[in-house]
């Protein structure tokens, strides 16, 4: 099953293996394209059949990374085309993932970002009362109905770029916290217009912007979504299992092209990477340095490690910890289900797939320690991947440092 090709709308990809989405510490730059260049051409040499870019920011604000690339203009989008064809040389698909970091935007907690802030963070809704002081003085849009069909349109406009540009396909970042994840949230939206209430209409901008990229990019063009389960602490609402269980079967018959169930927290915390707590924060000089440089405020910098202990006391890694969900939801539609999360070994990979649990199946972080890792799983070699999940590669993302491994256990084997 695993070297069976895909079809995922108009794309074919050659396999059933895929990389997940994760910054790669690229930044905005002009040497963007060299950047992602030197993370997917070896995953594409060495076999994987699908890449999925980490999350590109189609606003020039918005980014939750100084390492996250925009997408806010044609010129930026197609700055990228080098490394796509390069990418396609080796016989590999790729697809790009569009963002907003929304009330999380760096702007927000980012000292040299903040200062330089043109716009105030935009909001599905007032900030909730609980966390109103982790964000002290920001200045926060809400955003008013007309300024959300404009986003509508905005991310249209960044698939067509993408299209342009050669990617094979756009996914929408509707998870982990960020902006399209913020719409849906009863946490983060308690809008009384149209965008508001039920999960329909929460969703709504899921629909308008699938419409849209048809219209704009084509209605070939591939678009796919994540549909997240929300955990969060207790007095905090959340979207859980049986909203992303119908919402899964919404987004199928509004035209989206697969699905990728996630867990994750309604914080963007490391809940959504499992695993140890990101303690090169505190521990490596260099990043320790970055973010004093970052966030000044001793509170600032205390909130921030405080959540990144948080979310990892509260989700541990666990090998395919998200196998439930995706198998729930790939019983329930017809469009391809991918899976992502904890998947580690060859055996878990084709266990999956065997299974019929899923369609695709994603790793994200063990690429860090081993570019050629997708030669291993497509081989059958039965040995573990180097990752040990530390999450120190999570702590230098959040800083805008070079997608690496940084566990120095790992890179000395």
């Amino acid at each position: 099953m695993l070297h069976t090709p895909l079809r995922i709308g108009s794309m074919t990809v050659r396999n059933r293996l895929y990389r997940a989405p994760v910054l790669e510490g690229a930044g905005d730059g002009p040497d963007a394209a060299e950047a992602y260049a030197r993370q997917f051409v070896p995953n594409a040499r060495s076999g994987v059949g699908l890449i999925i870019q980490g999350s590109s920011c189609i606003l020039p604000e918005g980014r939750t990374s100084p390492g996250m690339t925009c997408v806010d203009t044609r010129e930026k989008a197609l700055r990228l085309a080098p490394m796509v064809r390069q990418v396609h040389a080796e016989g590999a698909a790729i697809m790009l993932q569009l963002g907003h970091g929304g009330l999380f935007a760096m702007e927000a907690w980012h000292e040299p970002y903040a200062s330089a802030r043109t716009g105030p963070l935009l909001a599905v809704s007032k900030v909730p009362m609980l966390m109103r002081p982790a964000f002290g003085g920001v200045p926060i849009h809400v955003l008013r109905t007309d300024e959300v069909y404009d986003l509508v349109d905005r991310y249209a406009e960044a698939a067509t770029w993408a299209r342009e540009a050669g990617y094979d396909g756009v996914q929408l970042g509707s998870a982990n916290a960020k902006l399209l994840d913020q719409f849906l949230s009863p946490l983060y939206n308690r809008r009384d217009d149209e965008f508001g209430g039920s999960l329909r209409n929460r969703a709504r901008i899921l629909e308008l912007i699938r419409q849209r990229v048809g219209e704009r990019a084509g209605t070939d063009y591939p678009c796919t979504i994540k549909v997240p389960v929300e955990v969060a602490p207790p007095g905090f609402r959340r979207s859980g299992r049986a909203e992303a269980l119908e919402l899964a079967r919404m987004v199928e018959s509004w035209g989206f092209d697969a699905i990728t169930p996630v867990e994750v927290s309604v914080f963007p915390d490391t809940t959504l990477s499992r695993g140890d707590a990101p303690d090169a924060l505190w521990t490596n000089p260099a990043m320790a340095e970055r973010l004093r440089a970052a966030a000044p405020s001793r509170r600032r910098r205390f909130t921030l490690t405080a959540g990144a202990r948080l979310g990892a006391r509260r989700a541990p890694f666990t090998p395919v910890w998200n196998q439930d969900l995706f198998a729930e939801v790939r019983s329930l539609v017809d469009i391809p289900v991918f899976a992502v999360g904890g998947i580690r070994t060859a055996g878990e990979v084709n266990a999956i797939l065997d299974a019929g649990a899923a369609d695709m199946v994603g790793i994200g972080r063990p690429f860090y320690a081993e570019p050629d890792l997708a030669a291993r799983i497509l081989a059958g070699d039965p040995a573990p991947t180097k990752c040990v999940n530390s999450n120190k590669c999570v702590a230098a993302q959040m800083l805008g440092m070079k997608g690496l491994c940084y566990n120095p256990a790992v890179r000395g084997r």
